[in-house]
């Protein structure tokens, strides 16, 4: 057969589980956390794997630590590829505890950032305030992620706290609401001291949100990956992934790795007979 540059691999080859969608996509989002990608190391993520992102969080306070030139550019860089981009809840709460939030919208704006993350996992934040933040944000045209829960090593899930802030958060326009998980996956949220799932604390917290779909999971190690793709479906919302992770999280995904390979064994035709015409 001839090969030209039409030529695509099989949909079953692309996509086992035959779930997958495209971009913008409303299920199945993973957001990448940034710790300091330069111009040209974003641009390759960009080229190799921007189709697979939907979420580019500049992590943590970073923000001001680049030059303005080149956080502009970045922006510039990742909305042109369909992605939602936005500094790190931590850096507006900063800005709060500095009495600096109207700076922060105003260079937030000026840099061309579509998103805003809104959370506490440091400071305490009165529901008021947090919620008057989240009405900002949306009539500012910013999508808005929130985030529950506490940054500090023990920190659990207070059930009704979380329905809660899910339910109000949601109403006043958030597109997810995150769940802590930290960069280092252990000790925090539904993660044990060794990066275990607390499979009890998700079933409890499944059952009670309005929609499982509202969530995003800070899932930074590939355990916890597999582990919440295996328990909570492919479509599932992922966050905190390494930029180096982007494409390994996509083939877990779609069931083409060894640990989902049986997603896409599940949603096989029952007709296939091994042999395809492209």
């Amino acid at each position: 057969m001839e090969v030209t540059s039409q030529v695509k691999w099989h949909p079953l080859l692309n996509d086992p589980t035959r779930k997958r969608t495209m971009k913008p996509r409303e299920l199945g989002k993973t957001m990448v956390i940034d710790k300091g990608l330069g111009i040209h190391a974003l641009e390759d993520l960009l080229q190799t794997a921007g189709d697979h992102m939907d979420m580019l969080k500049i992590g943590f306070g970073t923000s001001p630590l680049y030059s303005t030139s080149l956080l502009k550019r970045k922006i510039e860089m990742v909305k042109e590829h369909d992605i939602i981009i936005y500094p790190g809840g931590t850096f507006l709460e900063v800005a709060i505890s500095q009495g600096a939030v109207d700076e922060f919208f105003d260079m937030a704006a000026f840099l061309g950032f579509n998103g805003l993350e809104i959370s506490d996992g440091t400071i305490e934040l009165d529901r008021s305030v947090r919620s008057e933040l989240i009405r900002r944000a949306k009539e500012l045209g910013y999508t808005v992620i929130t985030e529950y829960g506490k940054k500090c090593w023990g920190s659990s899930i207070e059930i009704e706290d979380l329905i809660e802030t899910v339910v109000i958060d949601s109403e006043l326009g958030a597109s997810l609401i995150t769940i802590e998980g930290r960069e280092s996956g252990k000790g925090v949220g539904i993660y044990d001291e060794q990066g275990g799932c607390k499979d009890e604390a998700i079933e409890l917290v499944l059952r009670q949100v309005p929609s499982k779909h509202l969530l995003l999971w800070e899932a930074p190690h590939k355990d916890q990956q597999v582990h919440l793709l295996n328990t909570l479906g492919t479509d599932i919302h992922l966050g905190n992934i390494a930029p180096a992770d982007l494409i390994s999280l996509e083939a877990l995904r779609r069931g083409l790795r060894s640990d989902t390979l049986h997603l896409g064994q599940e949603t096989a035709p029952s007709d296939f007979n091994g042999n395809w015409e492209i």
